[in-house]
């Protein structure tokens, strides 16, 4: 028995391990022998069946297959995925019938209509844009599905992370489908606090106000810039890293960036980590020069920067930036400027020395403008100070950039260079998108001392894309209305001068601090033209219809004037402006100052000279949490014949404290207006410990001025000279969703008889 159940296993393994051979051998046998069995085609008819739009012959093309060509089934198979990879058709066969061989196949629909459905906070036109797939063309399902997820970006970038768009088909008659999108906004994902983490010289609340991101406020629903957008925090980054660097703090980084998702996930609480490190200094500043020929004395010159002063990258560049055009106007070719910077860690300074050399001999071969659908070329082109054919300049460039993208006409300005046709020259290539230049505005405003106004206004900023701006404007209280048509033409004559024609019609009804009706028409051609980098001068013609009528007060005065009826003035004049808040180039501070005269007598009815002048300044103490600001204004008419009228005279509120034509000259009773007038106004703007995001603010100021001296025709005038008035007070800023309202408590220190005090003025304006 031991040896019956011993020989039965070894048996069975033998015949195992035939049928296994066995079946190996098979397969074997199967694999050779495949490739002479593989099935072969030659057809000497093709035909296709099913097509519509396309023809034959092209979708023949796409197959790749010729009559009487012999194809095996791989081939027949890679014609099958070329015809279906064109992207026209739907479902494609391919059906061998001996040495027939049919196409049959079924062609995607045409787009009839496409539609958008569910979207309220953006426009189906704005979106249209956006997507690829349009109408009359062939409908592509991975193409609806790629204009879905852009739509959904789009709302992402508007704060709303939530949103879903689902591409939907409507199958019309004659292959024709209508595309729908179906959108769900979800709601906007708000920031409910924006916090730094690091910050030790400057505050949360200031550095708040820098950035573009804000917080949610008391009327989120109206605000925009509170919603979290993922693009903007980035930029906020490269925003706080200029606003130290400005600052003095070069080694300055944000080091990281938190956006955490409440528990309610209906908004964001956002944390950036910054190190700020020292302030540093402008410490020895010198100018050497490589540049055979080229003397460093006259270039040094050009520099406005002492030591001692904060340090800061844009007052480096704009050295260079003089530097260089230095160079340009002494026929210097190819001058580069280079800054090199030495740190000096003891004392916080950092020395330049401005490196004079020769750069590189390379020209600009051409520029290159593309994606201006509107916008005229020379618009763009005139916005670079280099020509083809001039020397390259890298800095000159990227400024042009930076004047492209200050036109507001273009929502993305991308400018770079390549190589040219040859390696000494460049293609400066410019690509723009063009965005929204034009608006119409619905405004009101509220005073308590004209009462409530409407106003209506239509403004082009690119009028017909030639870089032409053109307002127009009508503005209508219980009293006044004011109709206005401005245009500018910024490169009169292709230079950098502007252009500008102003009209303007205003009538005015008898007030409580008037007892007439005005009328005044102006035409007012100007141009305008740069002194430098922040000085601008205007040299303008001022013709003028002015009319006093029904008079209805009891002045000698005022109905000698009223009298005389309408009037006409002719008159040339002038006004220079300095204004460093342009440049920024102290981001604290800045000044504005102006002087103006104007020459009347060129015909007309009236002879006189009338000036002004106009000097603010204002700067940042404690941190850059208070705002101090100092103003001055001062005016003077002289009649050198006839005399002056009070329609020519001063008579608006030219300090607070008192109503317009509330102060000056009076007989009795009514005030005349004054030749003069001249004005100091302190004050100061500080956060009253609210949260910033309520956009209310404090302030404080005083002022003191008068308004005096006018011809009396013989009778008895009151505060007809120089008494100086003194008034002090309160004030409470609101950026409100419905305009900046203002509210000032005025306390008058001082007043002279017949004055008009006003103890509180509130003034509040908005678009919409």
């Amino acid at each position: 028995m031991s040896e019956f159940f011993a020989a039965r296993p070894l048996a069975a393994f033998f015949q195992r391990g035939l049928l296994y051979l066995a079946v190996v051998l098979s397969f074997l046998a199967i694999g050779h022998s495949a490739p002479a069995q593989a099935q072969q085609y030659r057809f000497t008819d093709v035909t296709v069946e099913g097509n519509q739009r396309i023809e034959g012959d092209t979708i023949l093309a796409f197959s790749g297959i010729e009559r009487g060509e012999t194809v095996g089934a791989g081939e027949l198979n890679a014609a099958y995925q070329r015809i279906l990879d064109s992207g026209l058709f739907e479902k494609v066969e391919m059906d061998p019938q001996g040495s027939r061989l049919v196409i049959r196949v079924t062609e995607l629909p045409t787009i009839n209509r496409i539609a958008f459905e569910g979207n309220d906070k953006l426009k189906s036109e704005d979106l249209s844009s956006f997507i690829q797939s349009k109408t009359r063309q062939v409908f592509s399902p991975s193409q609806a599905e790629q204009d879905a997820a852009v739509i959904a970006e789009a709302y992402a970038q508007n704060g709303r992370i939530s949103a879903r768009v689902t591409p939907k088909v409507i199958r019309r008659s004659d292959n024709r489908v209508d595309l729908v999108f179906e959108i769900f906004e979800g709601s906007a994902i708000e920031i409910k606090r924006i916090s730094f983490s690091g910050n030790r010289v400057y505050s949360d609340r200031r550095l708040r106000r820098a950035i573009q991101s804000k917080q949610a406020g008391l009327l989120r629903a109206l605000i925009s810039s509170d919603t979290f957008v993922e693009d903007r925090i980035t930029f906020d980054r490269q925003v706080l890293t200029d606003f130290y660097n400005a600052r003095g703090y070069v080694d300055f980084r944000v080091t990281g960036v938190n956006a955490e998702l409440s528990r309610e996930r209906d908004g964001y609480f956002v944390t950036f980590t910054v190190e700020e490190g020292q302030q540093f200094s402008f410490g020895e500043i010198t100018t050497v020069s490589e540049y055979d020929g080229v003397e460093a004395a006259p270039y040094h010159d050009t520099l406005k920067l002492k030591s001692g002063k904060t340090y800061s990258p844009s007052l480096v560049e704009n050295a260079i930036a003089r530097m260089e055009r230095l160079g340009v106007e002494e026929g210097v070719d190819f001058l580069r400027v280079e800054p090199r910077v030495t740190r000096n860690d003891r004392d916080l300074t950092l020395d330049v020395e401005f490196l004079l050399q020769r750069g590189p001999r390379v020209f600009v071969e051409r520029i290159d403008i593309e994606g201006n659908t509107t916008t005229l070329d020379r618009v763009i082109r005139r916005q670079f100070d280099t020509a083809e054919g001039d020397p390259f300049n890298p800095r000159a460039i990227r400024q042009a950039a930076e004047r492209i993208r200050a036109l507001r006409f273009f929502s993305n300005v991308d400018v770079n260079a390549r190589e040219g046709s040859r390696p000494d020259q460049v293609v400066i290539e410019t690509e723009v998108e063009e965005t929204t230049t034009g608006s119409v505005s619905v405004g009101a405003s509220f005073s308590t001392n004209s009462g409530l106004g409407l106003q209506f206004g239509l403004s082009e900023r690119n009028f017909m894309g030639r870089g032409q701006k053109l307002d127009f404007s009508i503005l209508g209280t219980a009293d006044t209305i004011n109709y206005n048509i401005g245009f500018v033409e910024p490169a009169f004559l292709g230079r950098d001068v502007a252009f500008g024609l102003d009209f303007a019609f205003r009538e005015a009804n008898e007030d409580d601090n008037t007892q007439f009706d005005t009328a005044i028409g102006v035409f007012r051609p100007s141009l305008t033209f740069p002194t430098g980098d922040n000085g601008r001068l205007s040299l303008f013609y001022n013709g003028r219809y002015e009319d006093m009528s029904d008079f209805n007060g009891i002045s000698t005065v005022l109905a000698a004037e009223a009298a005389e009826g309408g009037l006409w003035t002719s008159a040339l004049g002038y006004e220079y402006s300095y204004d460093t808040r342009r440049t920024g180039l102290d981001p604290n501070s800045g000044v504005l100052l102006s002087f103006g005269q104007e020459f009347a007598g060129l015909g007309g009815d009236n002879d006189y000279i009338k000036t002004s002048a106009r000097a603010v300044g204002q700067t940042m103490v404690l941190s850059e949490e208070v705002t101090l600001r100092a103003i001055a204004e001062a005016g003077a008419i002289h009649f050198t014949s006839g005399s002056s009228r009070f329609i020519n005279r001063f008579n608006s509120q030219v300090m607070r404290g008192f109503e317009p034509n509330g102060m000056g000259p009076v007989e009795n009773g009514e005030h005349l207006g004054g030749d003069y007038f001249a004005v100091v106004k302190f004050e100061a703007e500080f956060p009253l410990g609210l949260p910033e995001e309520y956009g209310i603010t404090g302030g404080a100021f005083y002022d003191i001025g008068s308004m005096w001296g006018v011809d009396d025709r013989g009778a008895t005038v009151n505060s007809e000279g120089f008494e100086p008035r003194h008034v002090v007070g309160l004030s409470v800023f609101w950026t409100s969703p419905f305009g900046p309202l203002r509210m000032d408590f005025s306390n008058v220190l001082k007043s002279e008889p017949g004055d008009i005090d006003q103890n509180f003025n509130l003034t509040v304006q908005t678009d919409f």
